[in-house]
């Protein structure tokens, strides 16, 4: 476990950046990061594998709640997903390289791998290889434990984060409730080995976040939307990651 996260709880951070505010700013475009670093907010984007093995910052498996496309981003080269219009902006789908060239060092990045269970690897690889040739302060972070063991096993220098939630929800009945409470509770850290966790808001006071919090590891909670929701986090969590509001 790494000691120097301080950077990494020092500002708010914008969900997917800045967007929504303004008509035409869309979540995980280069009008949402620009508006964040403006705002002096940290960034928190997603990234999913395109079919020539490019990172791509945008949150959805498929294109067609937010662009002109539809189908599987994964169906698509890097090349053919720079050029998928969207529905109210001029902007266009990055790769991680050039979201890091954007934001050049003006603020951190917290960029949350949606690496799929039994996938891990491709996703991982080019992320880290961006990531070493990048050099500011960055963040990895996924929802999947054996993404972030990836990076512990492969990128140990990089800072990584797990994240979980209460595993409540319709989707989430898909999974074994063994796992469900597994992940619930952070037992799967054990093979992340995580540097800091970011946990559901709606799921604080969480048991498990409470004992990370006593051993003095840092937490983040998503997604902050209310001043409630601010209220509970000043309690539990050590800083925000928000959206539809300025903190």
């Amino acid at each position: 476990m790494r000691e120097d996260l301080g950077w990494l709880t020092a500002r708010p951070i914008a969900h997917r950046g800045l967007h929504g505010l303004a008509e035409g700013t869309v979540e995980n475009c280069p009008a949402a990061f620009a508006a964040a670093i403006e705002g002096g907010y940290g960034i928190e984007c997603d990234l999913q594998l395109s079919a020539d093995g490019e990172a791509m910052v945008f949150h959805d498996s498929t294109l067609d709640r937010l662009t002109e496309g539809t189908g599987r981003v994964a169906a698509r080269t890097a090349a053919d997903l720079k050029r998928v219009p969207f529905r109210t902006t001029g902007d266009r789908m990055q790769s991680l390289g050039e979201f890091l060239d954007q934001i050049g060092g003006r603020t951190v990045a917290v960029i949350e791998l949606k690496s799929r269970a039994g996938e891990e690897g491709l996703l991982e690889a080019r992320t880290a290889q961006c990531l070493r040739a990048y050099p500011h302060r960055a963040a990895v972070m996924s929802f999947n434990p054996r993404s972030m063991a990836w990076f512990a096993a492969n990128a140990p220098d990089i800072a990584r984060g797990q994240i979980s939630m209460a595993y409540r929800d319709t989707a989430s009945r898909k999974l074994p409730a063994w796992r469900r409470v597994a992940l619930r509770h952070l037992l799967f850290n054990a093979i992340s080995r995580p540097d800091f966790i970011a946990y559901d808001i709606r799921a604080l006071p969480a048991p498990a976040v409470g004992l990370w919090r006593r051993l003095g590891r840092p937490v983040l909670t998503w997604t902050v939307r209310t001043e409630h929701d601010r209220a509970v986090a000043a309690i539990h969590a050590d800083q925000i990651i928000f959206e539809t509001f300025r903190p």
